[in-house]
């Protein structure tokens, strides 16, 4: 038993740091518990012994004691598994959100128990709330790092045992109060990559599990322009690594994938940002989540995102009831929605819940799925 009400998840950064700062400042009897979520494949810079150290030095700095768990065949099975089987269907996942619900609010949760205690906290860009009986996810107090997108998924028993210190604060403030404190994270840089694995060369580790399969790059009406290394490497909307350019009998405006026929092994490519092929104004979803754990009505107003740090934009939902899926309709066309991906579902600074991006009606990704069926 660690004799502690409230285990923190140390993750080595300032963001966990100062929420344990805070919540040991309050009086909050605490521990930390950090985190080994991926076995270093010697494929890049995994951090996890930097990471490892940094917290076991913030949690004596804090005068408060840490724990350790392996939860790397966790996240294999519930969260690594997934993201390579998206990516070879040609879908773009968001292993983050996964993360979130099976390591983070999962097994990290259940530790936290085990070792008698109440609630977990995260540095986590967040906040719970109440109202009417149920626990509600809401936005950060700093919109540039709210990370509410990221936990849509989470549901009433995790609020309701859950703390967000950092809710209420500023970046910028996090990082004086490290330094005021002297914590050794206080200017570390914050974490980027896939989430527990960290960052490096994409392409070259996600091809550790997908092989390289070369093809032809097309624009929409079928001209070979160039090849690509595989299809499952790129993204809508992405610009970097096409490596297009100069090419006779097309003017000099940058090139982006609009668009992936996996059947046919064939990534189609346009120029310009706004190239119509991009444009959709209606989605269609994998069965949705609610944190409320229903849905506000059958079909309803409200505003959403389709991926992280985009500006809510206002839609119409409609939930078809045998499935639990959602057809979700803009007011305005948007850019790059991408299968895989999630919509998270917003009222004012409540998030809903959410549901990963099944279709849209881009023309093109309409004219390929046709071709498919």
């Amino acid at each position: 038993m660690s004799g502690a009400r409230v285990i923190v998840g140390m993750s080595g950064g300032v963001d966990s740091s100062v929420a344990a700062l805070l919540l040991r400042d309050a009086g909050t009897p605490i521990a930390g518990l950090f985190m080994q979520n991926w076995t270093d494949d010697g494929s890049g810079e995994c951090r996890a012994e930097d990471d490892r150290r940094d917290a076991v030095a913030v949690c004596g700095r804090l005068g408060i004691p840490i724990h350790f768990r392996d939860f790397s065949s966790e996240y294999w099975s519930g969260v690594f598994e997934h993201f390579i089987a998206e990516y070879a269907a040609g879908r773009t996942p968001n292993p983050d959100v996964l993360c979130n619900r099976e390591i983070k609010f999962r097994h990290f949760l259940d530790a936290a128990r085990e070792l008698g205690a109440d609630k977990i906290a995260t540095g986590h860009y967040a906040a719970v709330g109440q109202r009417g009986g149920q626990w509600r996810l809401l936005r950060a107090a700093d919109r540039a790092k709210d990370q509410t997108y990221f936990l849509h998924q989470l549901g009433q028993d995790q609020l309701a045992a859950t703390e967000f210190p950092l809710g209420a604060l500023a970046k910028a403030d996090v990082r004086a109060m490290a330094r005021e404190t002297g914590l050794p994270t206080a200017a570390k840089k914050d974490s980027t990559g896939i989430c527990f694995i960290g960052e490096r060369d994409f392409r070259s580790f996600l091809s550790q599990y997908l092989p390289a399969r070369e093809g032809e790059m097309q624009t929409p009406d079928g001209r070979v322009v160039g090849r690509h290394p595989g299809v499952f490497y790129f993204t809508l909307g992405q610009r970097e690594g096409l490596q297009l350019g100069g090419l006779r009998g097309f003017d000099a405006a940058p090139w982006y994938v609009v668009g992936k026929d996996v059947a046919h092994n064939v990534l189609v490519v346009d120029q310009g940002s706004d190239s119509p092929h991009l444009r959709s104004t209606r989605l269609w979803s994998e069965p949705a989540h609610w944190i409320g754990g229903s849905p506000p009505a059958r079909r309803f107003d409200c505003t959403a995102q389709t991926r992280y740090r985009q500006p809510e934009e206002p839609c119409q939902v409609s939930i078809d009831e045998s499935s639990g899926s959602l057809e979700v309709v803009f007011r305005n066309p948007q850019r790059a929605v991408t299968p895989g991906q999630s919509v998270v579902l917003y009222d004012g600074d409540a998030c809903l819940g959410g549901a990963v991006i099944a279709a849209t009606d881009a023309p093109l990704e309409q004219r390929l799925r046709g071709a498919a069926a």
